[in-house]
């Protein structure tokens, strides 16, 4: 009964002594961001610790680490990158040109967010060449960026503009 009762009470030290550290490294944070500014700090305190909370319940572990590795220091970031990326992995996954898909993925393997802006680009760009009418700066446009519209897109504007 003694072994049991000593790792219970070295579980509560080590969980109370984690979560000291924790609140200290909230306030340092808060008091770097406002050093002259209590209510500022106090602000500050209250976003990363639900931040902080926050992040303790996610669940995607890849989204997880990429909010972590983009905002080492501020959990009130990671928050708020985990749930972009998480919107946008979601909006990836059901997106159905498989052409800016892979595109899109190939420039940002990691990036949901960086992903989504490109396919949605490229998809813009591919309609506007789609309707473009001059057909020797299209060709001329396709065979310098065969894979990029958006790059194509504006090959072909400079083309017919000059």
């Amino acid at each position: 009964m003694k072994p049991i009762l000593a790792l219970l009470a070295s579980l509560l030290f080590c969980s109370a002594s984690f979560a000291q550290n924790i609140e200290t490294k909230l306030w340092a944070y808060a008091k770097k961001q406002y050093p002259d500014d209590a209510s500022m700090q106090k602000f500050v305190y209250e976003q990363q610790k639900k931040g902080y909370n926050y992040m303790t319940t996610v669940t995607d572990a890849e989204l997880k680490q990429f909010a972590e590795k983009e905002y080492p220091d501020d959990y009130s970031m990671q928050n708020f990158v985990y749930d972009k990326q998480k919107t946008d992995k979601a909006y990836m996954k059901i997106v159905t040109d498989m052409e800016l898909k892979r595109f899109a993925i190939k420039q940002y393997a990691e990036d949901y967010s960086m992903q989504k802006f490109v396919y949605d680009q490229q998809t813009l760009a591919k309609e506007y060449m789609r309707h473009a009418t001059n057909s020797s700066a299209k060709e001329d446009a396709r065979k310098q960026y065969p894979e990029d519209y958006s790059m194509q897109k504006f090959i072909y504007e400079k083309a017919v503009n000059n």
